[in-house]
């Protein structure tokens, strides 16, 4: 191997560590699930078939419907803070494109929603990972007696006195 392929290596390995970051901060599965299903339904708007409900109307629906699923699916991707808000509409839109959308985009893409919606919906942050900051890191008290010096402590918290109580 040259040494070329060496160094690009890591450079590789930080791009994928990034990616894959980027990806798990937020619900991207869900997401995807919901703008295909969304696409899903609107492909299915332009099928040569004579099952198509296009009556009075629903017309409108018909493509509003799946547009702001998939709307809702890149939303999801860019703010995933308001996650709840996006799942819950795209919940209620996936059913209701079963009346607009021919029948949910054959019922594929109703049930790409909905699935999309829910795990949108139970989708939360991963709390584990610690910030990559020097401020996670403990700060010794002055304090702090030899027996507790093994005790890590979260930042911005002190050692509490023990009370009558705690000390048995």
């Amino acid at each position: 191997m040259s040494t070329e392929q060496h160094q690009s290596a890591p450079a590789v390995r930080e791009t994928r560590g990034r990616w894959r970051r980027w990806r798990r901060g937020r619900p991207f599965a869900a997401a995807v699930l919901i703008a295909v299903g969304g696409a899903e339904m609107l492909v299915t708007l332009r099928a040569p078939l004579g099952v198509l409900l296009h009556i009075g109307p629903q017309g409108l629906a018909a493509y509003l419907v799946p547009t702001i699923l998939v709307i809702c699916g890149v939303l999801l991707i860019t703010t995933p803070q308001q996650r709840v808000f996006y799942a819950v509409v795209s919940l209620v839109l996936g059913l209701v494109s079963w009346l607009t959308s021919n029948l949910g985009g054959f019922v594929i893409g109703m049930l790409l929603t909905l699935i999309g919606g829910a795990l949108a919906f139970a989708w939360t942050p991963n709390k584990d990972d610690p910030p990559t900051s020097a401020a996670t890191e403990p700060v010794p008290h002055e304090d702090e007696h030899e027996d507790a010096a093994d005790t890590v402590l979260l930042p911005g918290m002190q050692s509490p006195d023990p009370t009558p109580v705690d000390r048995g």
